[in-house]
């Protein structure tokens, strides 16, 4: 499994995440996003339908009677109810979980910086695990540092 870890340095999360979710869709796969709090949630969800006027991200929040059917589900839950083999945790918080996936994708800034070293540290060593960390060039491109 493949986990990639994304730092945040120059441009959010609202930019960075639509380009990697409309690649795994692009591709015929299916993506879970999972973040905690109930408002970024939200947020994520009113994004995927409003970042792009020439693009359209098919989605719906977990919990919904479609869930199954959804190319992208948004969740507070590891659970894959649309049968995602990616994920992205997209609220900076590691979650062992991931690791149940295919690939994960996770996102943090520099106020969760510290946990993601920790996941990274966590990750060294495991066969199963491939890791790449990306971190974001002046020009707000991705660049991969390890």
């Amino acid at each position: 499994m493949q986990v990639d870890f994304y730092h945040l340095t120059q441009l959010p999360l609202e930019r960075a995440l639509p380009r990697i979710a409309e690649r795994v869709v692009e591709t015929g796969g299916r993506l879970l996003i999972v973040a905690g709090e109930a408002s970024q949630r939200a947020r994520l969800d009113q994004l995927l339908w409003t970042y792009s006027p020439e693009s359209f991200l098919p989605h719906g929040q977990a919990g919904g009677p479609d869930d199954d059917r959804q190319p992208i589900l948004i969740g507070e839950a590891m659970t894959a109810a649309n049968g995602a083999r990616n994920v992205v945790l997209a609220d900076g918080v590691w979650r062992d979980e991931a690791l149940g996936f295919d690939r994960a994708f996770h996102f943090f800034d520099e106020e969760k910086i510290a946990e993601a070293r920790l996941a990274w540290k966590g990750l060294a060593g495991r066969e199963d695990v491939e890791r790449n960390y990306w971190k974001q060039n002046e020009q707000g491109r991705w660049e991969k540092v390890a």
